[in-house]
C-alpha cells in the first residue's frame, strides 16, 4: 500500500492545481498541435501561408465557411449532454431544415420569412424529441433514433420524383439572394452563416455561465433525483433544450442549404456523429453533469481542420483513419486528466 506520507500535503494542492489546468485548456493545446502539424507536414513544398499550405489565408477562410453548420450546433448540443440527455437525430432536423429551407426559396418566399420558418420547424422537430423522451418516458436514445428515421423519411418525400434534392430546375430558378447567407463575404471574408454561429456560441456560453438554463442543464445531468427535490422542473428543462437542438440544427441546415444551393434531404447525414465527438473531445461528460460550450466550440474547429487539412495530405483511403485516431487521442487525453483530477 502506498504510503502518502511519502507526499508532502502541500504538493497535493500543485498537483491538482496542474490538472484542473490541462483539465480546463488541454483542448487549446490540441488545436494548436492540429495546426502546427498540419502547417509544417507539406513545409518543404509550401512555405507558410502560400497558396497550397495549411495557414494560407484562402484555406483558412474556407474551412471557417464550411464549419458553420457543425459550429452551429456544438453548443446547444452540449448542453442537452450536459443535461444528461441526446438527440441522434440532430443530422436529419439538419436536412429536413434545409430542405424546407430550399422548397420555401424556390417558392418565392422572401429571405427573412424563409429563414424564420425554417428556424420553427426546427424548434417543432426538437419539440417532437422533447415530446417522446419527457412525456411518454422513451429512452433518448430510442426516440431519437425513431425520429432520425422519421425526419428523413419527411426529407426525401418533400423531393419532387426524378430529383435528388431542391434546387433549379428548368423555369424554376432558386433566387438570386439563396447563397448569400452561406457564400458571401461580409466581415473578414467570412459570410454571416459563420458569424451568425460565432454569435449563438457566444449567447450559448452567456447561457450557461450566467442564467438558470446552464445552472439547471448541469444539475439535472449531475444529479436529476437531487435536481427534482431542490425544486428545478427538469421535464421543462430537458423539453426546452430539445427545442434548442431543433432551432440549431435549423440554423446548421440554413447555412448548409445555402453554401450548396439546394435542398438535400441527406446533407446532414452523419452529423449526429460529428456532433458527438465535438462535444467529448470538448470534455463533455457523456454521463451528463459536465461540459462547456466553448470547448466544444474549440472541438468543433479540430474536427474541421483535420477534415479539410487531411484531404491534400493523405489518400482518401487513410483520411478517416487518421482522423479518428486524432480524435481518439483528444478523447483519451481528456478521459486521462479526468482520472487524475478525480485522483487528486
Amino acid at each position: 500500500m502506498t504510503d502518502l506520507s511519502n507526499h508532502p500535503p502541500s504538493s497535493r494542492p500543485l498537483r491538482a492545481g496542474f490538472s484542473g489546468f490541462l483539465r480546463t485548456y488541454y483542448i487549446y493545446f490540441v488545436l494548436v498541435a492540429v495546426v502546427a502539424v498540419l502547417s509544417l507536414a507539406n513545409l518543404d513544398q509550401f512555405a507558410l501561408f502560400e497558396r497550397g499550405n495549411f495557414l494560407n489565408k484562402r484555406n483558412i477562410i474556407n474551412i471557417l465557411r464550411v464549419s458553420a453548420p457543425l459550429l452551429m450546433l456544438a453548443g446547444a448540443f452540449t448542453l442537452l449532454m450536459v443535461s444528461g440527455y441526446i438527440d441522434l437525430s440532430v443530422g436529419s432536423t439538419m436536412s429536413l431544415s434545409a430542405v424546407v429551407y430550399a422548397l420555401l426559396a424556390i417558392n418565392g418566399v422572401p429571405f427573412l420569412a424563409c429563414f424564420g420558418l425554417t428556424v420553427l420547424a426546427g424548434i417543432g422537430l426538437g419539440a417532437v424529441n422533447g415530446f417522446l423522451v419527457v412525456r411518454l418516458k422513451i429512452t433518448p436514445v430510442i426516440a431519437t433514433l425513431i425520429t432520425l428515421s422519421l425526419f428523413k423519411g419527411i426529407a426525401l418525400l418533400l423531393v419532387q420524383d426524378g430529383v435528388s434534392a431542391i434546387k433549379s430546375i428548368g423555369e424554376q430558378r432558386m433566387p438570386g439572394w439563396f447563397n448569400d447567407y452561406g457564400r458571401d463575404a461580409v466581415l473578414l471574408g467570412l459570410p454571416m452563416a459563420f458569424w451568425v454561429a460565432v454569435g449563438v456560441t457566444l449567447a450559448l456560453i452567456f447561457a450557461q455561465n450566467r442564467t438558470l438554463l446552464g445552472k439547471y442543464a448541469a444539475a439535472t445531468g449531475g444529479n436529476p433525483v437531487a435536481a427534482r427535490l431542490s425544486g428545478i422542473n427538469t421535464s421543462r428543462v430537458v423539453f426546452g433544450l430539445y427545442m434548442l437542438v431543433g432551432a440549431a440544427a435549423a440554423l446548421a441546415g440554413i447555412a448548409r442549404s445555402s453554401f450548396m444551393s439546394l435542398g438535400d434531404p441527406l446533407s446532414g447525414d452523419g452529423m449526429e456523429l460529428s456532433a458527438i465527438l465535438v462535444v467529448l473531445i470538448g470534455g463533455t461528460a457523456f454521463s451528463g453533469g459536465e461540459g462547456r460550450v466553448l470547448r466544444s466550440f474549440v472541438g468543433a474547429l479540430i474536427i474541421m481542420a483535420l477534415t479539410v487539412g487531411m484531404l491534400t495530405l493523405v489518400p482518401a483511403y487513410y483520411q478517416t483513419l487518421v482522423i479518428g485516431a486524432a480524435l481518439l487521442a483528444a478523447a483519451a487525453s481528456n478521459h486521462l486528466i479526468s482520472r487524475k483530477e478525480g485522483m487528486a
